[in-house]
């Protein structure tokens, strides 16, 4: 099985790549050594900072924090900070149109700005029923029947404002009962 005189030698001597005969697999400019990794920006950190978080609002300047330090950081970050009320609102209605088509998506409600661990319509749930983000599902449940029977459209016949509590109440329970029911799904 010998071929041409120097023909086995050359194979011998040939260096084999890493892309398997796919040059499209090496990358521009890759190189085999170590890649240096960017350590976290808070003072004398040193786990690896995979974390960008901004600088000052509108600015593509970033931070770059660990997990445990992006955390701390996002805790206290505001931002609709120097705007006005009406500017916040107007610039949250945008968001919320932009952002309309993922909200479809079940999975999108833990995105919300709630508590870390609730959404946004749980939080003001919460807000309705006169309880703190951490009550349980017992506690909701007392307070919306304790509630519920002291707005009820019998109980305050003609009164339009217990009428809207009522249902600002009903509504409520029915978020929270909801999520509830995902948490003890999954």
């Amino acid at each position: 099985m010998a071929g041409p005189k120097g023909y086995l030698g050359d194979m011998a001597r040939s260096r084999r790549s890493n892309d398997w005969g796919f040059p499209r697999w090496r990358g521009y400019g890759s190189t085999r050594q170590a890649e240096p990794v960017r350590t976290c920006d808070r003072e004398g950190c040193d786990l690896p900072g995979d974390r960008p978080a901004p600088k000052s609002p509108n600015s593509p300047e970033r931070w770059y924090f660990c997990e445990a330090h992006a955390a701390e950081y996002n805790r206290s970050w505001n931002y609709f900070e120097g705007l006005s009320a009406e500017d916040a609102a107007a610039r949250e209605a945008d968001e919320r149109r932009d952002a309309r088509g993922f909200s479809q998506a079940n999975h999108y409600a833990w995105g919300g700005p709630g508590d870390g661990s609730r959404s946004r319509d749980e939080m003001r749930a919460f807000d309705v029923l006169e309880l703190d983000s951490d009550a349980g599902f017992e506690d909701v449940r007392a307070a919306w029947r304790r509630l519920a029977k002291a707005n009820h459209p019998d109980v305050k016949p003609g009164d339009a404002e217990a009428a809207a509590r009522f249902q600002a109440i009903q509504a409520a329970y029915e978020v929270l009962r909801k999520a509830e029911e995902r948490r003890a799904t999954a």
